[in-house]
């Protein structure tokens, strides 16, 4: 049992949200409740405005539950101060959005070497080495000096998932990787997301629209109406 527990990354106990105001405030989260483990990959399905993305934000410490509890890595996060919550988004959790949010005045490799930087526990040349390891493992390793403007949208987005692996975080948190992407696309990114994160074991949830991705994780939990059912 203890084995079990500690592979538990991630894990949150009836959590609630409301957005909104007046009568137009609606209950957006309904004591939700999930845990994720090490090595696994997790997708959350649902219509549009059922609260995944919701959920995805708060697990990944963007916004506060109004009840409930978030642990990551064992530590109780749901009541912690935003310096508290910077350092542990920072140190444990990665993130890759739809839209990959690239500095386009950098380059690829700048670009992956700026969660390193913010972190600060690597020297430059160990920076440089680790974003260099890491576009290679993309398939970008001949791209490292290329602006994310000259990147096609199927590379850019591979960026963002090196620049989401970049401080080896436990926890990578995906909201519609593949919505932006064509199919061709959109396979090469979640394999390479997926391999990259059971390589490192890391647990994986991510929000999709898309069946034949959710078919391939390892579970798949269906929202409707702010729970899981």
């Amino acid at each position: 049992m203890a084995d079990a527990l500690n592979h538990i990354v991630l894990r949150c106990q009836g959590l609630h949200r409301h957005l909104g105001v007046g009568e137009g405030r609606v209950h957006v989260l309904n004591g939700v409740s999930f845990e994720a483990r090490r090595g696994e990959v997790y997708a959350i399905v649902g219509p549009s405005g059922c609260g995944k993305s919701t959920l995805l934000y708060l697990l990944g410490l963007l916004d506060h539950p109004e009840q409930g509890e978030i642990w990551i890595n064992g530590r109780l996060m749901s009541h912690s101060t935003d310096e508290e919550r910077t350092a542990v988004r920072g140190e444990h959790i990665g993130f890759v959005f739809q839209f990959h949010f690239l500095m386009t005045e950098f380059t690829a490799l700048e670009n992956v070497m700026m969660p390193m930087r913010k972190l600060g526990r690597l020297t430059e040349a160990q920076m440089d080495d680790r974003g260099r390891t890491l576009l290679s493992s993309v398939g970008l390793g001949d791209k490292t000096h290329r602006l994310a403007t000259e990147l096609s949208g199927g590379e850019q987005q591979r960026v963002a998932i090196a620049r989401a692996l970049a401080n080896q975080p436990a926890i990578i948190l995906a909201d519609e990787p593949t919505g932006n992407l064509d199919q061709r696309n959109s396979t090469m990114v979640f394999d390479l997301l997926t391999r990259l994160a059971k390589e490192n074991d890391q647990a994986v949830i991510l929000v999709t629209h898309n069946p034949e991705i959710a078919h391939r994780c390892d579970q798949v939990r269906t929202m409707r109406d702010g729970e899981f059912v």
